[in-house]
């Protein structure tokens, strides 16, 4: 079982340094495979391939890792990068300036292999989210072989495929919401997030979809997404649940969402149900 344990702040257009990266994953400097890695499993430590990007324009900009309850598991885990192109500037500044990112998920104790996922990053609220759409491109690369070639190419088809996403959510920018819509957005969001317990969590819709900023206010597909979202995987949202006995309440607030997969998995989630929401938007 893994959580978070490391969140970067570094969340801006400035590359992270190698001291930078090792202080917020230190598990992308693992020396060696995990002991339950078999010889068939090519060993080629993240940073290699963090440098092997760099040298192709690709500069990490946000780097977070998880931990293991397993006693010396902890510097093979799971960690996650995000990277942009040197080459690849903001679009849509009316959105919000969008860039296109690509995220690197890894491990060395068996439990991902390199994985490169396109995603985008919104600089009015820091929001990055991870795009899951049945036309884009998700690349999976085993621990066998060339890994950090194999890396560096999937890593160029998939920026491609963050650009595509930019564009549909210049789409969704010009697509209103009714309120009802809107509502039941956040219902479908909110049942992904908590799943079977998700009748027990005392935060309505509304919660949801709070505006935190200015630049969120509107009706669009885009910014209702992007308040959902960002309320979702933040949390702070809060309510009142009863007791058992219906006598006493007790303030409830909802808590981020602290794993690696868990964030991937809900960020996919909201993409998804805005790219099927989009089909009935006016």
């Amino acid at each position: 079982m893994s959580f978070l344990s490391r969140v970067s702040a570094h969340r801006h257009a400035q590359p992270l340094t190698d001291e930078q990266l090792q202080k917020l994953a230190p598990s992308i400097f693992a020396e060696a495979k995990h002991e339950s890695r078999s010889d068939r499993y090519t060993y080629i430590p993240t940073i290699e391939v963090v440098r092997g990007l760099r040298s192709e324009g690709f500069f990490p900009v946000m780097a977070r890792q998880g931990n293991s309850r397993i006693p010396g598991k902890a510097d093979y885990t799971k960690h996650l990068i995000r990277f942009r192109h040197m080459d690849h500037g903001p679009m849509y500044e009316n959105l919000g300036d969008l860039y296109p990112e690509v995220a690197l998920l890894n491990s060395h104790d068996g439990t991902s292999a390199y994985k490169i996922i396109a995603a985008m990053m919104r600089l009015a609220c820091l929001n990055g989210m991870v795009v899951q759409d049945a036309r884009l491109a998700e690349i999976s690369v085993p621990h066998k072989g060339t890994v950090t070639d194999k890396v560096i190419e999937g890593s160029y088809t998939v920026l491609d495929e963050s650009r595509k996403a930019l564009e549909i959510a210049g789409e969704w920018s010009g697509k209103t919401l009714t309120e009802r819509q809107q509502k039941g957005f956040a219902e479908a969001v909110h049942i992904a997030k908590y799943g079977d317990d998700a009748e027990r969590m005392p935060f309505t819709p509304e919660s949801y979809l709070r505006t935190r900023r200015a630049a969120d206010q509107g009706a669009d597909l885009w910014r209702v997404a992007n308040r959902v979202q960002e309320s979702a995987i933040r949390g702070g949202m809060t309510g009142f649940r009863w007791d058992e006995d219906g006598r006493n309440r007790k303030r409830v607030t909802a808590r981020p969402v602290k794993s690696i997969d868990g964030d991937i998995k809900l960020n996919k989630a909201v993409w998804h149900l805005a790219q099927m929401l989009s089909d009935h938007a006016a």
